[in-house]
């Protein structure tokens, strides 16, 4: 499952899930370019990549930023050529009793994890369209799927995020473009670590007693975006440990 010749945007890809995403797709032949509000941190997951052996550039940005989406594509496509992958990873989340947020926080949670993959998105499919190829995975949450207490606007923003993978998942079936999301069920990152949520006790209850990692994110990831996921589309790859079946 090579991805050589094809270059890939990983939008928050500093650390956590997006910084796993980055690696296994350079690791597969990918051309990477990390995008983060964190320049630091891109810088240091490209300089990794490349000392690892692969092909990577850091572009700092703001994914819900379009002004800023234009200039990191721009770049990217100057240093590495036209995308054809995509993955849509950048967001946030917080935990607020659902009478407690604010319409600035709502729209915060909106702005990030929503009109980001729009943006970002938009910018890019030109590429895909061009080449008749291209692939787009957007991270989900499994709190979409199933709900989840104190994290209204979150899970209401990742809802949206499977609505706009479906709608363009349809709209560019002919086109060569698959779109997929992929849920992350429990996993461990440095955002689930700041929150109030204690990592090792969920992991316990888990049916596979232990907590995903973002490299089993990547791989899901990895294969949506192969040539061997081309006759998959508006799909959901959940990553999850069978905590639950959909």
């Amino acid at each position: 499952m090579s991805l050589e010749g094809k270059v890939a945007v990983v939008t928050g890809g500093a650390r956590g899930i997006g910084e796993g995403i980055a690696r296994i797709l350079a690791a597969k032949g990918a051309a990477v370019a990390v995008w983060d509000l964190n320049t630091e941190g891109a810088e240091k997951t490209a300089a990794e990549i490349v000392a690892a052996g692969g092909v990577a550039i850091a572009v700092g940005g703001d994914a819900a930023n379009a002004t800023e989406v234009a200039k990191a594509a721009a770049r990217t496509r100057e240093e590495l050529g036209p995308v054809t992958i995509l993955v849509n990873n950048a967001g946030t989340t917080a935990y607020q009793p659902f009478t407690d947020i604010s319409e600035d926080a709502w729209d915060r949670m909106i702005g990030i994890n929503l009109k980001g993959p729009f943006l970002v998105t938009k910018e890019i499919v030109p590429d895909m369209l061009a080449a008749g190829w291209g692939r787009i995975v957007n991270i989900s949450s499994s709190s979409a799927q199933t709900g989840a207490p104190y994290m209204a606007h979150y899970a209401s923003s990742k809802g949206g995020v499977i609505g706009l993978t479906r709608a363009l998942a349809i709209e560019y079936i002919e086109k060569g473009i698959t779109v997929n999301h992929v849920p992350p069920g429990f996993i461990d990152t440095p955002l689930v670590r700041q929150g109030p949520v204690d990592v090792d006790a969920v992991a316990a209850t888990m049916p596979m007693k232990r907590a995903g990692t973002p490299e089993d994110v990547a791989h899901a990831v990895a294969y949506l975006a192969s040539e061997e996921a081309g006759y998959v589309t508006g799909q959901t790859l959940s990553t999850n440990g069978g905590r639950y079946l959909v």
